[in-house]
């Protein structure tokens, strides 16, 4: 158990860290300046080396740190008269979904840069996973109904719903348009919850 917990605590100190570092390149790039790797981590009190531990390029800093900015949009809307179980979790989850596709398309030139750095492996930055958290939390009406394995099972697919990927496949593969690409990827994950629920009543 103790080692779970230290290793829990390095989890959260490293996202601290990141988090300090994005919100130092923001405060910076905000001034106006295009700060390097170096210079926001001297903004933001954290070493050198760590700094390029996580961004090895100034560019993908600032874009990540963009990223972060309009991300911190997006909340899990909590509704009363839904109760709990599946229907609260699929208003939760549809609500979150359709946030998410609605800020990916506002912001779409700096999602596709983001998808294309990470693609062609110029980049050691990883992406930050916020679509786990949002998605989560959405689900938590029916964490019970599901073993943990089924409930991370869940979480992981429905990321496939959620940021830039779902826009290019529907978009440039499917050639749908933005209305009809938005109400595939809230019906996909409308299914994805109501087949796994199913299953598990079945006993699947």
């Amino acid at each position: 158990m103790q080692r779970q917990e230290k290793s829990f605590e390095r989890v959260n100190q490293k996202k601290r860290t990141r988090a300090e570092l994005l919100r130092a390149a923001r405060e910076l790039t905000e001034q106006g300046l295009q700060p390097s790797v170096a210079e926001v981590a001297d903004h933001a009190g954290i070493s050198r080396a760590t700094a390029y531990r996580y961004f090895s390029r100034p560019e993908d800093l600032i874009r990540e740190a963009a990223l972060d900015g309009v991300a911190r949009g997006i909340h899990v809307e909590i509704s009363k008269d839904a109760g709990e179980g599946p229907i609260a979790a699929e208003e939760r989850l549809v609500d979150v979904v359709a946030q998410v596709f609605d800020m990916v398309e506002a912001n779409e030139p700096m999602f596709r840069a983001l998808l294309a750095g990470s693609a062609t492996g110029k980049g050691a930055t990883k992406r930050g996973g916020r679509r786990l958290g949002w998605l989560s939390e959405a689900l938590e009406p029916v964490r019970g109904d599901l073993s943990p394995k089924e409930f991370r099972r869940l979480v992981h697919a429905l990321g496939l719903t959620t940021g830039i990927e779902t826009f290019v496949v529907f978009k440039d593969i499917c050639e749908l348009d933005v209305d009809e690409a938005r109400e595939t990827t809230l019906w996909t994950a409308r299914m994805l919850l109501a087949g796994v629920l199913a299953s598990r009543k079945a006993g699947g």
